[in-house]
């Protein structure tokens, strides 16, 4: 990247070359400034606890329900369903369908009975293998990371924990509630639209 730099080319054509995020460039671009030759050599990393961030989206409220644990896995994921299964308007609702993908902690009939066990009212529905792109949740930790979590230099847990709930908290403020309005009458008109265009397409 440095070297690209040197040569004279811009950082939008330094990340086409090398097929990396711009923030990258400019992060690397911007200890070579500072530092010189030190600047590129690796920063010492956190080698303490791990820690995972988990979320769920209320995409008809644009509310978001979001924890961070030291290890991923069951007891993190059903404690995070407590957090908004256990007020309203969750608690009283006749149904609460909740969307996941395949993850391990949530996979299979098991994890069905397990949730339905504890809220008779909670429908868990599995999104196809493969299309993490239809989960919410996988949008907003796509967000989170290109806006809060890059660069991930921290001398600790606490930086970035309190940095990720502030983030959840401004999230909230400025999205808005996904009203699904595509009705199956909507779908039927579309099917004849594709329908009558086939043959045109052959």
């Amino acid at each position: 990247m440095v070297l690209l730099a040197a040569d004279g080319l811009r950082n939008d054509e330094i990340t086409a070359r090398l097929n990396c995020r711009r923030e990258v460039v400019s992060r690397w671009r911007k200890r070579f400034f500072e530092a010189r030759l030190a600047g590129l050599e690796d920063l010492p990393r956190w080698a303490g606890p791990r820690l995972f961030p988990l979320a769920a989206w209320d995409a008809r409220r644009a509310k978001i329900f979001d924890r961070r644990a030291p290890k991923d896995g069951i007891v993190p994921f059903d404690a995070l369903v407590d957090q908004f299964m256990s007020q309203a308007p969750y608690r009283q609702a006749q149904r609460v369908f909740l969307i996941v993908d395949n993850g391990s902690a949530h996979r299979g009939k098991r994890s069905i009975d397990r949730l339905q066990g504890a809220w008779p009212n909670l429908t868990l529905v599995h999104t196809p293998v493969h299309a993490s792109w239809l989960n919410q949740c996988e949008i907003y930790f796509s967000v989170v990371q290109r806006k809060a979590v890059t660069p991930n230099d921290v001398p600790d847990l606490d930086a970035p924990e309190a940095h990720l709930l502030a983030f959840g908290r401004r999230y909230e403020q400025i999205a808005a509630p996904f009203d699904w309005r595509f009705t199956r009458q909507d779908r039927h008109k579309l099917l004849a639209k594709t329908d009558a265009a086939a043959p045109l397409a052959a």
